[in-house]
């Protein structure tokens, strides 16, 4: 099966309503050509520095989209042309987005990271300290990085009921920002939660948004 094959699979399994984004992270830029050529746009990465060398090379259209750890010192290499930020972990990385994105002249999508896994993570909020941040309202006074959502990854685990578990707790978080931060915000709307093992699941509890790599480009070709 070719790669569009598998894209074409799992466009089937989504409703048009839920973005797929194609984790290209760690593959080729003929593999996104590929899949660009195909007729899809929107690509994640998790690194800047491998982004940066992809973007150079790869058609201005793409919806490129940011989801690993970033570093603030990285945050300037990707705001000309990022379109969603899906890992904002902390208020610093949030204003220095603003602040580089105001340079530019560009709106950026910010996703709140939401550590919802078992397993220890180092990056995420908690639900706890999301509450927290949101209730100071600092956000408020930012004009360029806009939150419109949140994002999580599920526990790394077979047990199928709680994958389907944090994701259900993960939409309930969701409403509950909305009704009490975000409720006349149109731009906060997005949950961006599901990667190729369990996306099935994550659409099946409220996902907007999925993020598949191996399940359309295989496995992984570390360099």
């Amino acid at each position: 099966m070719t790669l569009v094959d598998n894209l074409n699979i799992i466009k089937k399994q989504i409703p048009s309503d839920v973005k797929l984004v194609a984790v290209s992270k760690y593959h080729s830029i003929n593999k996104i050509k590929e899949i660009y050529n195909a007729g899809h746009k929107i690509f994640g990465e998790n690194k800047v520095q491998e982004l940066d060398e992809k973007q150079k090379s790869l058609p201005n259209d793409i919806e490129w989209h940011f989801i690993g750890h970033l570093q603030t010192n990285k945050v300037k290499y990707i705001v000309p042309y990022i379109d969603t930020i899906q890992s904002v972990d902390s208020w610093k990385l949030l204003t220095e987005i603003e602040k580089q994105a105001a340079k530019v002249k560009r709106q950026i999508k910010c996703l709140l990271e939401i550590h919802i896994a078992q397993e220890d993570s180092k990056y995420g909020f908690t639900y706890e300290k999301c509450i927290e941040f949101l209730s100071e309202k600092k956000w408020e006074t930012l004009n360029y990085a806009h939150i419109c959502g949140i994002m999580g990854m599920a526990s790394n685990t077979n047990d199928e009921e709680q994958v389907k578990a944090e994701f259900k707790r993960l939409k309930l978080f969701f409403n509950k920002l909305k009704k009490n931060y975000f409720e006349n915000d149109n731009l906060f709307s997005e949950i961006s939660m599901g990667m190729s093992n369990d996306y099935t699941y994550a659409i099946k509890e409220g996902a907007t948004i999925v993020r598949v790599g191996s399940a359309i480009f295989g496995n992984r070709e570390y360099h």
